[in-house]
């Protein structure tokens, strides 16, 4: 089963490359206080569909080069404007 996170795209500057912020809420162990984690990952979006700032959905795959190891699945919401 291969894993797959949803984030907002915050850069869409490469060709076919796209960079997905993806936001985790968590509680904390010992002082029970909700902390926001982030991380960013470039993903493979060869139809370059997704847009800066729309909601979408990634899945892993094979390395297609040194820093992308995700592939667009679909774009769940479009951005504004």
């Amino acid at each position: 089963m291969k894993k797959t996170k949803t984030g907002r795209v915050v850069s869409d500057r490469m060709t076919q490359t796209i960079v997905v912020r993806v936001e985790e809420h968590r509680l904390h162990p010992l002082y029970r206080k909700h902390v926001t984690q982030h991380a960013k990952f470039h993903a493979h979006d060869p139809q370059q569909e997704a847009k800066v700032g729309d909601l979408v959905r990634i899945e892993e795959c094979r390395p297609l080069s040194r820093t992308k190891r995700w592939r667009l699945v679909d774009v769940v919401e479009k951005a504004e404007g």
